[in-house]
Protein backbone atom coordinates (compact mmCIF):
# COMPACT_ATOMS: atom_id res chain seq x y z
CA UNK A 1 0.00 0.00 0.00
CA UNK A 2 1.36 3.82 -0.81
CA UNK A 3 1.17 6.72 1.10
CA UNK A 4 2.07 10.35 0.96
CA UNK A 5 4.00 11.61 3.37
CA UNK A 6 5.49 15.25 3.77
CA UNK A 7 9.17 15.69 4.84
CA UNK A 8 10.29 18.62 6.31
CA UNK A 9 14.28 19.62 6.39
CA UNK A 10 15.70 22.46 6.89
CA UNK A 11 12.69 24.73 6.60
CA UNK A 12 11.62 23.18 3.44
CA UNK A 13 8.35 20.96 3.03
CA UNK A 14 8.50 18.48 0.29
CA UNK A 15 5.91 15.44 -0.60
CA UNK A 16 7.46 11.92 -1.19
CA UNK A 17 5.62 8.58 -1.66
CA UNK A 18 6.65 5.54 0.67
CA UNK A 19 5.66 2.04 0.60
CA UNK A 20 3.27 1.41 3.88
CA UNK A 21 1.83 -2.15 4.57
CA UNK A 22 0.79 -2.08 8.21
CA UNK A 23 0.92 -6.06 8.32
CA UNK A 24 1.21 -6.09 11.41
CA UNK A 25 -1.90 -4.52 12.35
CA UNK A 26 -3.72 -6.14 10.17
CA UNK A 27 -2.59 -9.85 11.61
CA UNK A 28 -3.47 -8.47 14.86
CA UNK A 29 -7.13 -7.59 13.69
CA UNK A 30 -8.06 -10.57 11.99
CA UNK A 31 -6.52 -12.73 15.31
CA UNK A 32 -8.90 -11.04 16.94
CA UNK A 33 -11.34 -11.56 14.60
CA UNK A 34 -10.73 -15.50 14.84
CA UNK A 35 -10.33 -15.91 18.60
CA UNK A 36 -13.76 -14.18 18.73
CA UNK A 37 -15.46 -16.16 15.90
CA UNK A 38 -14.25 -19.83 16.77
CA UNK A 39 -14.95 -19.18 20.47
CA UNK A 40 -18.28 -18.52 19.14
CA UNK A 41 -18.62 -21.02 16.76
CA UNK A 42 -17.08 -23.70 19.66
CA UNK A 43 -19.73 -22.53 21.44
CA UNK A 44 -22.59 -23.74 18.94
CA UNK A 45 -21.01 -27.08 17.97
CA UNK A 46 -20.83 -27.95 21.62
CA UNK A 47 -24.51 -26.96 21.83
CA UNK A 48 -25.46 -28.93 18.94
CA UNK A 49 -23.32 -32.17 19.81
CA UNK A 50 -23.61 -32.59 23.26
CA UNK A 51 -26.72 -33.17 25.24
CA UNK A 52 -27.97 -31.13 27.91
CA UNK A 53 -25.29 -28.40 26.69
CA UNK A 54 -27.80 -25.88 26.21
CA UNK A 55 -28.60 -25.84 29.78
CA UNK A 56 -25.04 -24.74 30.36
CA UNK A 57 -25.56 -22.09 28.52
CA UNK A 58 -28.68 -21.07 29.96
CA UNK A 59 -26.66 -21.10 33.26
CA UNK A 60 -23.77 -18.97 31.89
CA UNK A 61 -26.47 -16.45 29.94
CA UNK A 62 -28.46 -15.94 33.52
CA UNK A 63 -24.88 -15.46 35.21
CA UNK A 64 -24.05 -12.63 32.78
CA UNK A 65 -26.94 -11.02 33.50
CA UNK A 66 -26.81 -11.16 37.20
CA UNK A 67 -23.28 -10.05 37.04
CA UNK A 68 -24.35 -7.38 35.00
CA UNK A 69 -26.75 -6.21 37.86
CA UNK A 70 -24.55 -6.27 40.10
CA UNK A 71 -21.64 -4.62 38.87
CA UNK A 72 -20.48 -1.43 40.02
CA UNK A 73 -20.32 0.03 36.44
CA UNK A 74 -23.04 3.12 35.56
CA UNK A 75 -26.17 2.04 34.65
CA UNK A 76 -26.01 3.38 31.57
CA UNK A 77 -23.43 0.93 30.44
CA UNK A 78 -25.35 -1.79 31.50
CA UNK A 79 -28.31 -1.42 29.97
CA UNK A 80 -26.79 -1.99 26.51
CA UNK A 81 -25.32 -5.16 27.66
CA UNK A 82 -28.04 -6.87 29.35
CA UNK A 83 -29.87 -6.20 25.81
CA UNK A 84 -26.95 -7.33 24.27
CA UNK A 85 -27.02 -10.74 26.49
CA UNK A 86 -30.76 -11.35 26.35
CA UNK A 87 -31.67 -10.37 22.73
CA UNK A 88 -28.67 -12.14 20.66
CA UNK A 89 -28.45 -15.87 21.16
CA UNK A 90 -25.08 -17.70 22.52
CA UNK A 91 -22.99 -14.66 20.83
CA UNK A 92 -24.54 -12.00 23.02
CA UNK A 93 -23.03 -13.62 26.24
CA UNK A 94 -19.83 -14.98 25.02
CA UNK A 95 -18.96 -11.74 23.60
CA UNK A 96 -19.99 -9.92 26.95
CA UNK A 97 -17.30 -12.81 28.91
CA UNK A 98 -14.64 -11.24 26.50
CA UNK A 99 -15.07 -8.31 26.27
CA UNK A 100 -17.18 -6.57 28.89
CA UNK A 101 -14.31 -5.98 31.51
CA UNK A 102 -12.64 -2.78 31.08
CA UNK A 103 -10.55 -3.20 33.74
CA UNK A 104 -6.58 -2.55 33.08
CA UNK A 105 -5.08 -6.21 32.24
CA UNK A 106 -3.21 -7.58 34.81
CA UNK A 107 0.56 -7.29 33.41
CA UNK A 108 0.55 -3.39 33.31
CA UNK A 109 -1.50 -3.48 36.95
CA UNK A 110 1.65 -5.29 38.52
CA UNK A 111 4.72 -3.09 36.42
CA UNK A 112 2.02 0.00 37.92
CA UNK A 113 2.46 -1.55 41.34
CA UNK A 114 6.28 -1.43 41.12
CA UNK A 115 6.59 2.02 39.38
CA UNK A 116 4.27 3.82 42.18
CA UNK A 117 7.19 3.88 45.13
CA UNK A 118 8.63 6.29 42.65
CA UNK A 119 6.12 8.94 42.32
CA UNK A 120 6.77 12.70 42.89
CA UNK A 121 6.37 13.10 46.41
CA UNK A 122 5.80 17.10 47.00
CA UNK A 123 5.45 18.18 50.07
CA UNK A 124 1.96 20.66 49.04
CA UNK A 125 0.58 20.64 52.78
CA UNK A 126 1.13 24.50 52.79
CA UNK A 127 -0.16 25.06 49.28
CA UNK A 128 -3.50 23.72 51.12
CA UNK A 129 -3.65 25.66 53.82
CA UNK A 130 -3.06 28.50 51.71
CA UNK A 131 -5.82 27.51 49.53
CA UNK A 132 -7.93 26.79 52.32
CA UNK A 133 -7.67 30.94 53.93
CA UNK A 134 -8.52 31.73 50.67
CA UNK A 135 -11.51 29.81 49.33
CA UNK A 136 -12.80 26.16 51.67
CA UNK A 137 -14.66 25.20 47.96
CA UNK A 138 -11.70 25.32 46.21
CA UNK A 139 -9.76 23.50 48.53
CA UNK A 140 -11.97 20.91 48.96
CA UNK A 141 -12.15 20.54 45.31
CA UNK A 142 -8.41 20.03 45.11
CA UNK A 143 -8.79 17.73 47.98
CA UNK A 144 -10.47 15.62 46.39
CA UNK A 145 -8.59 15.57 42.94
CA UNK A 146 -5.50 15.03 44.42
CA UNK A 147 -6.73 11.83 46.48
CA UNK A 148 -8.74 10.70 43.38
CA UNK A 149 -5.56 10.82 40.99
CA UNK A 150 -2.47 10.70 43.61
CA UNK A 151 -1.47 13.88 42.52
CA UNK A 152 -0.25 17.39 44.40
CA UNK A 153 -1.48 21.05 44.43
CA UNK A 154 1.15 23.75 43.11
CA UNK A 155 1.81 27.18 42.78
CA UNK A 156 5.18 28.94 41.81
CA UNK A 157 4.23 27.97 37.83
CA UNK A 158 3.32 30.17 34.94
CA UNK A 159 0.80 29.15 32.13
CA UNK A 160 0.59 30.31 28.71
CA UNK A 161 -2.58 29.47 26.47
CA UNK A 162 -2.58 28.63 22.88
CA UNK A 163 -6.37 29.29 21.00
CA UNK A 164 -4.83 27.34 17.75
CA UNK A 165 -2.44 24.42 17.23
CA UNK A 166 -0.16 26.10 15.35
CA UNK A 167 0.66 28.51 17.71
CA UNK A 168 1.23 25.56 19.89
CA UNK A 169 3.77 24.35 17.46
CA UNK A 170 5.81 27.70 17.06
CA UNK A 171 6.21 27.36 21.21
CA UNK A 172 7.38 23.73 21.15
CA UNK A 173 9.62 24.64 18.67
CA UNK A 174 11.68 27.16 19.95
CA UNK A 175 11.37 25.43 23.65
CA UNK A 176 12.93 21.94 21.88
CA UNK A 177 16.10 24.00 20.34
CA UNK A 178 16.64 25.04 24.16
CA UNK A 179 16.69 21.53 25.53
CA UNK A 180 19.83 20.85 27.19
CA UNK A 181 18.90 17.58 29.74
CA UNK A 182 16.47 15.64 28.53
CA UNK A 183 13.01 15.55 26.31
CA UNK A 184 9.54 13.73 27.05
CA UNK A 185 6.77 13.28 24.91
CA UNK A 186 3.80 10.91 24.51
CA UNK A 187 1.03 11.56 21.82
CA UNK A 188 -1.80 9.56 21.03
CA UNK A 189 -1.56 10.48 17.44
CA UNK A 190 2.14 10.79 15.68
CA UNK A 191 1.87 11.43 11.94
CA UNK A 192 4.89 12.07 9.54
CA UNK A 193 5.02 15.41 8.03
CA UNK A 194 5.43 19.08 8.63
CA UNK A 195 4.49 19.11 12.07
CA UNK A 196 6.40 15.83 13.53
CA UNK A 197 9.20 15.79 10.99
CA UNK A 198 10.10 19.73 12.30
CA UNK A 199 10.46 18.13 15.85
CA UNK A 200 11.90 14.96 14.71
CA UNK A 201 14.70 17.23 13.38
CA UNK A 202 15.53 18.94 16.87
CA UNK A 203 15.25 15.53 18.80
CA UNK A 204 17.94 13.91 16.10
CA UNK A 205 20.10 16.81 16.90
CA UNK A 206 19.52 16.59 20.71
CA UNK A 207 20.02 13.24 20.45
CA UNK A 208 23.14 13.17 19.43
CA UNK A 209 24.44 16.32 21.38
CA UNK A 210 23.73 13.89 24.38
CA UNK A 211 20.17 15.06 25.46
CA UNK A 212 17.94 11.93 26.75
CA UNK A 213 15.03 11.66 24.56
CA UNK A 214 12.07 9.62 24.86
CA UNK A 215 8.67 9.02 22.82
CA UNK A 216 6.19 7.11 23.66
CA UNK A 217 2.82 7.03 20.91
CA UNK A 218 -0.06 4.91 21.20
CA UNK A 219 -0.16 1.70 18.96
CA UNK A 220 -3.57 2.09 17.82
CA UNK A 221 -3.94 6.04 17.76
CA UNK A 222 -0.77 5.43 15.61
CA UNK A 223 -2.01 2.02 13.22
CA UNK A 224 -2.95 4.03 9.90
CA UNK A 225 -0.43 7.09 10.33
CA UNK A 226 3.03 5.23 11.39
CA UNK A 227 4.79 1.98 10.70
CA UNK A 228 3.98 -0.99 12.77
CA UNK A 229 7.63 -0.82 14.09
CA UNK A 230 8.51 2.37 13.85
CA UNK A 231 9.68 2.65 17.27
CA UNK A 232 12.71 1.08 15.81
CA UNK A 233 13.50 3.59 13.29
CA UNK A 234 13.38 6.02 16.11
CA UNK A 235 15.61 4.15 18.29
CA UNK A 236 18.00 4.42 15.68
CA UNK A 237 18.05 7.70 15.77
CA UNK A 238 18.87 7.70 19.34
CA UNK A 239 15.53 8.09 20.73
CA UNK A 240 14.08 6.22 23.52
CA UNK A 241 10.96 4.85 22.07
CA UNK A 242 8.02 2.79 22.94
CA UNK A 243 4.31 1.85 21.28
CA UNK A 244 1.45 2.20 24.38
CA UNK A 245 0.08 -0.93 24.70
CA UNK A 246 1.10 -2.63 22.04
CA UNK A 247 -1.83 -4.33 19.85
CA UNK A 248 -1.02 -8.41 19.71
CA UNK A 249 -4.54 -9.40 18.76
CA UNK A 250 -5.87 -10.68 21.64
CA UNK A 251 -9.54 -10.39 21.76
CA UNK A 252 -10.29 -8.53 25.38
CA UNK A 253 -9.22 -5.19 26.04
CA UNK A 254 -6.44 -4.12 23.55
CA UNK A 255 -8.97 -1.47 21.62
CA UNK A 256 -9.94 0.33 25.22
CA UNK A 257 -7.41 1.66 27.86
CA UNK A 258 -5.36 3.59 24.94
CA UNK A 259 -3.06 7.01 25.52
CA UNK A 260 -5.31 9.31 24.65
CA UNK A 261 -2.46 12.07 26.14
CA UNK A 262 -1.14 14.76 25.44
CA UNK A 263 2.56 15.43 26.99
CA UNK A 264 5.80 17.05 26.37
CA UNK A 265 8.48 17.80 29.22
CA UNK A 266 11.70 19.62 28.49
CA UNK A 267 14.37 19.45 31.16
CA UNK A 268 11.50 19.32 33.83
CA UNK A 269 11.11 22.59 33.52
CA UNK A 270 8.49 23.81 30.93
CA UNK A 271 5.99 21.12 29.84
CA UNK A 272 2.82 21.20 27.76
CA UNK A 273 -0.22 19.52 27.28
CA UNK A 274 -4.33 20.51 25.97
CA UNK A 275 -5.54 18.38 22.95
CA UNK A 276 -3.38 19.02 19.97
CA UNK A 277 -2.10 15.34 18.29
CA UNK A 278 1.52 15.74 16.14
CA UNK A 279 -0.35 15.40 12.66
CA UNK A 280 -0.52 18.88 9.87
CA UNK A 281 -4.20 18.74 10.63
CA UNK A 282 -3.89 20.14 14.14
CA UNK A 283 -1.88 22.76 12.89
CA UNK A 284 -4.21 23.67 9.65
CA UNK A 285 -1.07 22.42 7.27
CA UNK A 286 -3.33 19.66 6.15
CA UNK A 287 -7.07 20.39 5.92
CA UNK A 288 -9.53 17.65 6.44
CA UNK A 289 -12.96 19.27 8.01
CA UNK A 290 -12.50 22.81 7.56
CA UNK A 291 -10.64 25.38 10.10
CA UNK A 292 -9.52 22.81 13.02
CA UNK A 293 -9.56 24.74 16.10
CA UNK A 294 -7.57 23.16 18.59
CA UNK A 295 -5.55 24.06 21.92
CA UNK A 296 -2.82 24.11 24.19
CA UNK A 297 -0.84 25.04 27.50
CA UNK A 298 2.29 25.19 28.72
CA UNK A 299 3.74 25.40 32.33
CA UNK A 300 6.73 26.85 33.61
CA UNK A 301 7.94 25.81 36.58
CA UNK A 302 7.34 23.28 39.75
CA UNK A 303 3.79 21.91 38.62
CA UNK A 304 5.81 20.75 35.49
CA UNK A 305 6.98 17.69 37.63
CA UNK A 306 3.71 15.84 37.87
CA UNK A 307 3.75 15.74 34.10
CA UNK A 308 7.22 14.01 34.19
CA UNK A 309 6.00 11.23 36.63
CA UNK A 310 2.99 10.82 34.60
CA UNK A 311 4.97 10.16 31.23
CA UNK A 312 7.62 8.25 33.43
CA UNK A 313 5.11 6.02 35.13
CA UNK A 314 3.40 5.31 31.11
CA UNK A 315 7.11 4.85 29.37
CA UNK A 316 8.35 1.85 32.52
CA UNK A 317 4.64 0.93 32.34
CA UNK A 318 5.00 -0.38 28.40
CA UNK A 319 8.76 -1.85 29.03
CA UNK A 320 9.56 -5.43 30.92
CA UNK A 321 11.99 -3.75 33.31
CA UNK A 322 12.20 -0.83 35.48
CA UNK A 323 15.13 1.50 33.23
CA UNK A 324 15.68 4.59 35.73
CA UNK A 325 14.92 6.15 38.85
CA UNK A 326 12.29 9.30 38.47
CA UNK A 327 13.77 11.73 41.11
CA UNK A 328 16.66 12.74 39.24
CA UNK A 329 14.04 14.06 36.48
CA UNK A 330 11.96 16.13 39.03
CA UNK A 331 12.65 20.08 39.10
CA UNK A 332 12.40 21.45 42.14
CA UNK A 333 13.55 25.20 41.87
CA UNK A 334 10.97 27.87 42.98
CA UNK A 335 12.24 30.88 40.98
CA UNK A 336 8.63 31.84 39.37
CA UNK A 337 6.79 33.56 41.56
CA UNK A 338 3.22 32.68 42.72
CA UNK A 339 0.25 32.99 40.39
CA UNK A 340 -2.90 31.33 41.21
CA UNK A 341 -2.96 27.34 41.73
CA UNK A 342 -2.86 24.47 39.63
CA UNK A 343 -3.14 20.46 39.56
CA UNK A 344 -1.95 18.76 36.92
CA UNK A 345 -3.67 15.11 36.87
CA UNK A 346 -3.93 12.39 35.32
CA UNK A 347 -6.91 9.82 34.89
CA UNK A 348 -7.81 6.45 33.21
CA UNK A 349 -9.15 3.16 34.23
CA UNK A 350 -10.00 0.93 36.80
CA UNK A 351 -7.40 -0.72 39.30
CA UNK A 352 -5.12 2.29 38.98
CA UNK A 353 -7.87 5.13 39.23
CA UNK A 354 -10.73 4.19 41.27
CA UNK A 355 -13.04 6.77 40.34
CA UNK A 356 -13.94 8.67 37.33
CA UNK A 357 -11.44 11.66 37.82
CA UNK A 358 -11.99 14.10 34.93
CA UNK A 359 -15.70 13.42 34.85
CA UNK A 360 -16.24 14.41 38.73
CA UNK A 361 -14.27 17.20 38.48
CA UNK A 362 -16.38 18.42 35.35
CA UNK A 363 -19.70 17.54 37.86
CA UNK A 364 -18.28 19.77 40.63
CA UNK A 365 -17.94 22.57 38.17
CA UNK A 366 -21.58 22.40 37.02
CA UNK A 367 -23.31 21.94 40.84
CA UNK A 368 -20.82 24.17 42.35
CA UNK A 369 -21.23 27.06 39.40
CA UNK A 370 -23.48 30.33 39.96
CA UNK A 371 -22.83 32.18 36.94
CA UNK A 372 -21.49 29.76 34.16
CA UNK A 373 -20.30 26.97 32.77
CA UNK A 374 -18.60 27.31 29.21
CA UNK A 375 -17.02 23.62 27.72
CA UNK A 376 -15.55 23.09 24.32
CA UNK A 377 -15.74 19.21 23.58
CA UNK A 378 -15.01 17.51 19.93
CA UNK A 379 -17.72 14.67 20.95
CA UNK A 380 -21.06 14.77 23.02
CA UNK A 381 -21.52 11.39 24.25
CA UNK A 382 -22.52 11.75 27.76
CA UNK A 383 -24.12 8.99 30.88
CA UNK A 384 -27.32 9.61 32.58
CA UNK A 385 -25.20 11.20 35.41
CA UNK A 386 -23.37 14.02 33.80
CA UNK A 387 -26.68 14.87 31.75
CA UNK A 388 -28.49 15.64 34.77
CA UNK A 389 -25.67 17.63 35.72
CA UNK A 390 -26.18 20.04 32.94
CA UNK A 391 -29.70 19.69 33.04
CA UNK A 392 -30.14 21.35 36.31
CA UNK A 393 -26.85 23.86 36.20
CA UNK A 394 -29.18 25.19 33.17
CA UNK A 395 -32.50 25.13 35.11
CA UNK A 396 -31.08 26.91 38.24
CA UNK A 397 -30.39 29.54 36.31
CA UNK A 398 -26.33 29.26 34.90
CA UNK A 399 -25.65 29.60 31.55
CA UNK A 400 -24.48 26.58 30.58
CA UNK A 401 -22.73 26.77 27.19
CA UNK A 402 -21.23 23.53 25.00
CA UNK A 403 -19.37 24.50 21.56
CA UNK A 404 -19.38 20.94 19.25
CA UNK A 405 -17.94 20.60 15.62
CA UNK A 406 -19.89 21.53 12.85
CA UNK A 407 -18.40 19.80 10.40
CA UNK A 408 -17.99 16.39 11.95
CA UNK A 409 -14.73 13.75 11.40
CA UNK A 410 -16.55 10.93 12.07
CA UNK A 411 -20.77 10.92 10.81
CA UNK A 412 -21.76 8.17 12.97
CA UNK A 413 -20.01 9.73 16.14
CA UNK A 414 -21.74 13.39 15.08
CA UNK A 415 -24.85 11.35 15.02
CA UNK A 416 -24.43 9.98 18.59
CA UNK A 417 -23.20 13.70 19.53
CA UNK A 418 -26.63 15.62 18.29
CA UNK A 419 -28.60 13.16 19.72
CA UNK A 420 -28.25 14.65 23.35
CA UNK A 421 -28.82 17.92 21.77
CA UNK A 422 -32.34 18.28 22.15
CA UNK A 423 -32.66 16.78 25.91
CA UNK A 424 -30.13 19.24 26.65
CA UNK A 425 -31.29 22.25 24.86
CA UNK A 426 -35.05 21.91 26.57
CA UNK A 427 -33.21 22.42 30.28
CA UNK A 428 -31.57 25.38 28.65
CA UNK A 429 -28.43 24.49 27.96
CA UNK A 430 -27.06 26.68 24.93
CA UNK A 431 -25.20 24.37 22.13
CA UNK A 432 -23.18 26.09 19.75
CA UNK A 433 -21.62 24.52 16.39
CA UNK A 434 -18.54 26.01 15.53
CA UNK A 435 -19.18 26.71 12.11
CA UNK A 436 -15.65 27.39 10.35
CA UNK A 437 -15.17 23.52 10.94
CA UNK A 438 -14.07 20.82 13.54
CA UNK A 439 -13.23 21.54 17.30
CA UNK A 440 -11.07 19.34 18.95
CA UNK A 441 -10.16 21.04 21.97
CA UNK A 442 -11.13 20.17 25.32
CA UNK A 443 -11.56 23.13 27.48
CA UNK A 444 -14.13 23.45 30.65
CA UNK A 445 -14.55 27.21 32.27
CA UNK A 446 -16.45 28.31 34.76
CA UNK A 447 -17.22 31.63 37.16
CA UNK A 448 -13.87 33.25 36.36
CA UNK A 449 -12.82 30.64 39.16
CA UNK A 450 -11.68 26.76 37.89
CA UNK A 451 -10.59 25.86 34.57
CA UNK A 452 -9.47 22.16 32.95
CA UNK A 453 -7.29 22.29 29.99
CA UNK A 454 -6.09 19.13 28.50
CA UNK A 455 -6.76 15.73 26.74
CA UNK A 456 -10.48 14.79 28.03
CA UNK A 457 -13.62 14.56 25.96
CA UNK A 458 -16.90 14.61 26.79
CA UNK A 459 -17.49 10.76 25.69
CA UNK A 460 -17.00 7.46 26.86
CA UNK A 461 -13.58 6.68 25.18
CA UNK A 462 -12.49 9.71 27.41
CA UNK A 463 -14.41 9.82 30.37
CA UNK A 464 -14.03 5.59 30.84
CA UNK A 465 -11.70 3.91 28.63
CA UNK A 466 -9.18 5.89 27.47
CA UNK A 467 -5.70 7.38 29.92
CA UNK A 468 -6.03 11.09 29.60
CA UNK A 469 -4.80 13.86 31.53
CA UNK A 470 -5.52 17.32 32.62
CA UNK A 471 -4.55 20.74 34.21
CA UNK A 472 -7.13 21.77 36.76
CA UNK A 473 -6.75 25.74 37.17
CA UNK A 474 -8.15 27.87 40.25
CA UNK A 475 -8.01 31.85 40.21
CA UNK A 476 -4.78 31.44 37.75
CA UNK A 477 -4.60 34.63 35.57
CA UNK A 478 -4.46 32.65 32.60
CA UNK A 479 -7.81 32.00 32.53
CA UNK A 480 -8.54 35.17 31.36
CA UNK A 481 -6.80 34.13 28.06
CA UNK A 482 -9.00 31.03 27.90
CA UNK A 483 -12.11 32.76 28.57
CA UNK A 484 -10.92 35.03 25.63
CA UNK A 485 -10.46 32.48 23.32
CA UNK A 486 -13.65 30.75 24.29
CA UNK A 487 -16.06 33.92 23.81
CA UNK A 488 -14.72 34.43 20.57
CA UNK A 489 -15.50 30.83 18.98
CA UNK A 490 -19.09 32.00 20.26
CA UNK A 491 -18.86 34.64 17.77
CA UNK A 492 -17.61 31.83 15.26
CA UNK A 493 -20.11 29.34 15.61
CA UNK A 494 -23.82 28.62 15.22
CA UNK A 495 -26.34 28.59 18.03
CA UNK A 496 -28.97 25.50 17.65
CA UNK A 497 -32.14 25.31 17.62
CA UNK A 498 -34.72 22.55 17.40
CA UNK A 499 -35.12 24.25 13.65
CA UNK A 500 -31.20 23.57 12.84
CA UNK A 501 -30.96 20.11 14.34
CA UNK A 502 -32.89 18.18 11.85
CA UNK A 503 -35.29 15.71 13.30
CA UNK A 504 -37.05 13.81 10.59
CA UNK A 505 -38.79 10.20 11.70
CA UNK A 506 -35.51 7.84 10.05
CA UNK A 507 -33.17 10.54 11.71
CA UNK A 508 -34.79 9.94 15.14
CA UNK A 509 -34.23 6.04 14.95
CA UNK A 510 -31.03 5.78 14.05
CA UNK A 511 -30.05 8.38 16.69
CA UNK A 512 -31.89 6.43 19.12
CA UNK A 513 -30.16 2.86 17.99
CA UNK A 514 -26.38 4.53 18.19
CA UNK A 515 -27.20 6.33 21.46
CA UNK A 516 -28.20 2.87 22.86
CA UNK A 517 -24.66 1.42 21.73
CA UNK A 518 -22.53 4.17 22.22
CA UNK A 519 -21.69 3.09 26.02
CA UNK A 520 -20.27 -0.50 24.80
CA UNK A 521 -18.41 1.64 21.98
Amino acid sequence: MKKKIVIYQKGKATEQEVNYIPVRFIIAILLIVLETAAVLALTILCALYIPYFYLAMYATQIFCVLRIINSQENPDYKIPWLLFVLIVPVAGFMIYLMFYDRKLQTKYVKRLEKIGIQQINTKDEAVFERLEAEDKQAYMNAKQLCKMASTHLYQNTSAKYYDMGEKLHVAMLDDLKRAKKFIFMEYFIIEEGIFWNSILDILKEKAAEGVEVRVIYDDVGCMCTLPGDYYKTLNKFGIKAVCFSRLKGQADNEFNNRSHRKIMVIDGEVGYTGGVNIADEYINEKVLFGLWKDVGIRLEGEAVAQLTSIFLADYEMNVKTPVTEFAPYYWNQTTIPDNGYMIPFGDGPAPMFKHRVAQTMIMNMLNQATEYVYMMSPYLIIDNELCQCMENAAMRGVDVRIITPHIPDKKVIFTMTQSYYKRLMDAGVKIFEFEPGFVHAKVYLSDDKYAIVGTINLDYRSLVHHFENGIWLYRHEVLSEIKDDICHTFTQSILMNNEEVKNTIPQRIIRAVVRAISPML
